[in-house]
């Protein structure tokens, strides 16, 4: 069973849409809602690859995935159910 982590914004859509997927794939994940938490938020910067401030960011078994843009991208690819495997 794989780790799977994302930081999220309450109001968020990008973060809706991408726990969506994960939903929709069976996916049990930790979420850190960090709405208005500038120490959480950089906490988050400073665990992702990239430095962005942006949510949602997503981490599978601590590897940083990157956000809603990114992981849609990685299932289109086929590249995401290994991640989850």
């Amino acid at each position: 069973m794989p780790k799977v982590e994302i930081y999220t914004w309450s109001t968020c859509p990008f973060c809706i849409k991408a726990k969506q997927l994960l939903d929709r794939k069976g996916v049990k994940y930790t979420e850190y809602e960090i709405s208005g938490d500038e120490a959480a938020r950089s906490a988050m910067v400073a665990r992702g690859s990239d430095g962005k401030r942006s949510v949602p960011q997503i981490f599978i078994n601590d590897v940083h995935i990157g956000g809603c843009d990114a992981i849609h991208a990685l299932d289109r690819q086929g590249k995401l159910e290994p991640l989850l495997a």
